[in-house]
């Protein structure tokens, strides 16, 4: 069960669709896809497309569980948002989990860390 969170920067995004509260989403309002890089954690829902959503980028947020996760585990995104520990093979690691999860659908804090989600190269 999720003890908290402490958000350093948490930030405004517009939904692209619906969104659930706790998930991970990009900049653009969307879920990423499983593996890749994630902007941060929605702190509510979205109901509508142009929904704007708070969302934490930096410190420790509650997070939707994807499957069971020991404490401590390092984290990449599914394709619904949810946090599941990082697999090997070029994914983008999105935190790490300060408590454990029995299951899907747990809220857990975990520790957002930068990735390039939040940096990319000028195009």
């Amino acid at each position: 069960m999720a003890s908290g969170n402490i958000s350093i920067l948490t930030l405004s995004i517009k939904a692209a669709g619906a969104l659930s509260a706790n998930r991970l989403v990009t900049q653009a309002g969307a879920y990423p896809a499983a593996g890749a890089a994630a902007f941060g954690v929605t702190r509510t829902s979205a109901e509508f497309a142009g929904d704007l959503v708070p969302v934490d980028v930096m410190g420790t947020a509650i997070a939707e569980a994807g499957a069971a996760i020991p404490a401590d585990t390092p984290l990449q995104v599914d394709a619904t948002g949810r946090v599941v520990a990082l697999t090997v093979g070029g994914k983008a690691p999105v935190g790490r989990s300060m408590d454990a999860a029995a299951g899907a659908g747990d809220l857990i804090e975990i520790l957002l860390v930068p990735n390039t989600g939040a940096v990319s190269a000028a195009s």
